[in-house]
């Protein structure tokens, strides 16, 4: 059974950085393409980045374009989103979800596994 469990979030501070790590189980990284996706309060559910394994490519929302970065840890069989220059309209909880093949894409209809989610509050 598939499971992807997030970590790393908490509260930080505008301009200040969180490194999210979303771990896989009984999961072949390479035959999935793994997004990170959002939900502040009273909004919808927005994809924010995805990874393709197989050959490293990357998609990411206009938003954060320049600020964070999605990669893979092959030791560890984890996708890590670094996000740098927090603002406080990143505030939401953050998701990591999977979605079997290989088409690159944030939109979360697309996506069959999904993580419990962790906080993120970027404040002051």
């Amino acid at each position: 059974q598939l499971q992807l469990v997030e970590s790393g979030g908490g509260l930080v501070e505008p301009g200040g950085s969180l490194r999210l790590s979303c771990a896989a189980t009984e999961l072949t990284l390479d035959n999935y393409v793994i997004g990170w996706f959002r939900q502040a309060p009273g909004k919808e559910r927005e994809g924010v980045s995805c990874f393709r394994s197989r050959d490293g490519r990357t998609k990411y929302v206009d938003s954060v374009k320049g600020r964070f970065t999605i990669s893979r840890d092959n030791a560890k069989n984890t996708v890590i989103l670094q996000m740098n220059s927090l603002k406080p309209e990143d505030t939401a909880v953050y998701y990591c979800a999977a979605r079997w093949g290989q088409v690159l894409t944030i939109a979360t209809s697309q996506y069959d596994y999904w993580g419990q989610g962790t906080q993120v509050t970027v404040s002051s």
